[in-house]
């Protein structure tokens, strides 16, 4: 009867012992997976942290390289206004100078025919004076005059206005200049009015 209760005993015990491995396993594995969420969560945040930060990386890059765009922009701006303002300054006064040339026209064509005329040194040495300070004060504001005489014909500098058949001439020379071309800083203001050499038309003779 003592050794049945004792074999009772010992069964119990065991039950117990099961149950308390079978409790502390089961609670392992709830911890576990408790654990195992819990890092699938840390993980999630993670990435989901990481995109954000690539995200804001590249707005921060788009925002630079649109800051650097407007950047160089606004520097081109400012050197094209720095030439436009050059190139106003340069012929401001083209206008006003295109005005005055016919006075020194005129000036010029005086001296011509006061040359025939004795005892007018001195007046044309008085209006030559005039034409040259009125040429050099103008030359500060980039006025200067090219020599068309003598030179070969180009269409970009001088106006024709008479074809002289010459033998004394090579062909599409400047021989005569009625009026002088100026240039405006290197850029023409206006062209040379002259005639031009052409060759002399050979006359054909009939063969009988």
């Amino acid at each position: 009867m003592v050794e049945k209760k004792e074999k009772k005993n010992k069964h119990h015990e065991r039950s117990e012992e099961e149950r308390s491995e079978t409790l502390l396993e089961n609670s392992g594995q709830e911890v576990q997976m408790h654990l195992d969420e819990g890092k699938k969560e840390k993980e999630k945040e993670i990435e989901e942290l990481k995109k954000k930060l690539e995200e804001k990386e590249k707005e921060a890059k788009e925002h630079y390289d649109r800051l650097l765009r407007v950047a160089a922009d606004f520097d081109n701006y400012k050197k094209r206004a720095a030439r436009e303002k050059e190139e106003w300054a340069k012929f401001a006064n083209e206008d006003l100078i295109k005005a005055i040339l016919p006075f020194i026209d005129n000036l010029e064509r005086a001296i011509n025919h006061a040359e025939k005329v004795e005892e007018a040194g001195v007046l044309i040495e008085g209006v030559r004076l005039t034409i040259q300070q009125l040429l050099q004060a103008l030359s500060k504001f980039g006025l200067s005059f090219f020599e068309s005489l003598g030179k070969p014909f180009d269409p970009a500098l001088h106006e024709a206005i008479l074809l002289i058949p010459t033998d004394q001439h090579e062909p599409n020379q400047v021989v005569e200049e009625f009026q002088k071309g100026y240039l405006l800083n290197d850029r023409l203001l206006r062209p040379a009015t002259v005639s031009v050499s052409k060759p002399l038309e050979k006359e054909v003779q009939a063969t009988e």
